[in-house]
C-alpha cells in the first residue's frame, strides 16, 4: 500500500535548515540559491576571491551590483516568489526575515519525512481519546515539588496504550519519494495578533522584536519568507498496516477495542481537524479576516468530503503554532491554563487576559492575508 498526501494550503516540513542571505540572491522575482563551491573555484583563479569572502563574512546581503552575475550563472536552483510583491518586501527586510526555512531535502531532492504524518495522526488520536480527569492529572504533576520532564506521558499511555502496545504501532509510513523543485515557491507570511479595542478585539500585525501595527497596515509589519510546497502538490510513499495486531487473541492481549483499525485513526484525525478548524475560524472572526475565514470554510467542506471518502485532513509541519501541535484545544479551561503557567514562556501571554494564543502565522496569497499553513489530505491507495 501507498499513502498519498495532497497539500491543501502551502506546506513546509523542514529539517531545520535555512538559507542565509549569503546563500542566495534575489533576481527576477526568484530566490536564486548559489552554488558556492562553483563560485569559489571560479574566483580562486583570479584576484576577486578575497573580496567575495570578506563580503560573506560581514554583509547582511550580497551586494547585487558587485556579484549579481552569480544569480544568473551560478544558481543551483531558482525558487519563485509566490507573488512579485514579495520581492519588494524582501528588499526592504532585514535581520532574521532574510533567513528562509527550506523544505526537507536529501541528495536526490525534496521529500516529505514520514514522521510529520505519524505525528499529526498521533495528535489526532490523543485528542479523540481524552477522558475526564486526565487534564487534572497533568496539572497535579506540574504542581508537584519535582517538575517532570514529560508531564503528560502518563496521559498518553492512558489514551493510546504503553509503548509496547500503543495503537499507533498499527500503522507505519515511509518517507515520500522525491518531488520536483517546480512544486515549491517562496511564500510571504506575517504574524497576526489581537489587540484590545473598545470592549472587543482588533487585528494587528507583529513587528520584530516587539510591538504591532494596525490591521490595515500589514506592509509595515515584519515579514517572514519560507520555501513551501504549493497547494496541489502530492507526496507519495510506502504505507503498512500490521494486521497481526487485529487477530482476536492479540487484540485482547494488547487491550485494543474490537473495531479498531485505520478507519478509527483517520476518524480521530478528522475529529481533531474539525475542532481545530472551528478554533481557527473563531480567531478569524475576532480578527475580522474575511479572506482567511473563507479559506477555513473551504477546508471544512474538504473535511466533510474526506469523511465520506474514507480519507483524513491533517495539520502538519511548520507555521501552525501551538494550536496545531496541541492535543487540547480548549485554551479557556482553567486546568489547562494552570498547566501552561508552569512554563515561563507562556506567562506573559497569559497575563494579558486576551484569547490565548493571540497570534497566528498567516500566509499571504496575491499580497493578501489568505490562509494558514500546513493543511493536507491523506489517503491510502490499496
Amino acid at each position: 500500500m501507498r499513502y498519498r498526501l495532497t497539500c491543501l494550503t502551502p506546506l513546509l516540513v523542514g529539517d531545520g535548515r535555512k538559507l542565509s542571505p549569503i546563500d542566495y540572491m534575489v533576481w527576477k522575482d526568484h530566490v536564486n540559491v548559489l552554488d558556492q563551491w562553483r563560485i569559489f573555484r571560479l574566483l580562486a583563479k583570479g584576484p576577486r576571491l578575497d573580496g567575495y569572502l570578506a563580503q560573506l563574512k560581514k554583509a547582511d546581503k550580497l551586494d547585487f551590483a558587485s556579484w549579481g552575475g552569480f544569480a544568473q550563472n551560478f544558481a543551483g536552483r531558482r525558487i519563485p516568489f509566490e507573488n512579485p510583491a514579495s520581492a519588494t518586501y524582501w528588499n526592504r527586510a532585514m535581520g532574521e526575515s532574510l533567513h528562509i526555512p527550506t523544505f526537507a531535502a536529501g541528495a536526490s531532492g525534496p521529500y516529505l519525512p514520514a514522521a510529520a504524518i505519524k505525528g499529526a495522526l498521533r495528535t489526532g488520536m490523543l485528542f479523540a481519546h481524552w477522558r475526564d480527569g486526565m487534564l487534572q492529572d497533568v496539572r497535579k504533576r506540574v504542581e508537584g515539588e519535582r517538575f517532570p520532564r514529560r508531564p503528560a506521558e502518563s496521559v498518553e499511555e492512558q489514551a493510546l496504550g504503553p509503548a509496547g502496545s500503543t495503537r499507533m504501532r498499527f500503522v507505519s509510513a515511509g518517507d515520500s519519494g522525491v518531488v520536483g523543485n517546480d512544486s515549491f515557491k517562496v511564500y510571504l507570511l506575517r504574524t497576526s495578533t489581537l489587540q484590545p479595542r473598545g470592549g472587543g478585539y482588533a487585528l494587528g500585525w507583529k513587528q520584530s522584536p516587539r510591538g504591532a501595527v494596525d490591521g490595515g497596515r500589514p506592509e509595515e509589519s515584519t515579514p517572514v519568507f519560507a520555501e513551501m510546497a504549493a497547494p496541489g502538490t502530492v507526496f507519495s510513499g510506502g504505507w503498512d498496516e500490521k494486521q497481526f495486531f487485529l487477530q482476536p487473541e492479540v487484540r485482547r492481549s494488547v487491550r485494543w477495542p474490537e473495531a479498531f483499525g485505520r478507519q478509527k485513526i483517520f476518524e480521530a484525525a478528522n475529529v481533531y481537524a474539525q475542532g481545530l478548524l472551528a478554533l481557527q475560524r473563531q480567531y478569524a472572526s475576532m480578527a475580522g479576516m474575511g479572506l482567511l475565514d473563507q479559506s477555513l470554510e473551504q477546508l471544512e467542506q474538504r473535511l466533510a468530503q474526506a469523511r465520506e471518502n474514507g480519507t483524513c485532513i491533517l495539520s502538519l509541519g511548520w507555521g501552525g503554532g501551538l494550536p496545531a501541535k496541541s492535543a487540547w484545544l480548549d485554551t479557556t479551561n482553567p486546568d489547562y491554563r494552570q498547566i501552561l503557567q508552569a512554563f515561563q514562556i507562556y506567562n506573559r501571554a497569559l497575563a494579558t487576559n486576551l484569547p490565548f494564543p493571540k497570534t497566528r502565522r498567516i500566509v499571504f496569497l496575491n499580497n493578501r492575508p489568505a490562509t494558514l499553513p500546513g493543511w493536507a489530505e491523506l489517503s491510502i491507495e490499496e
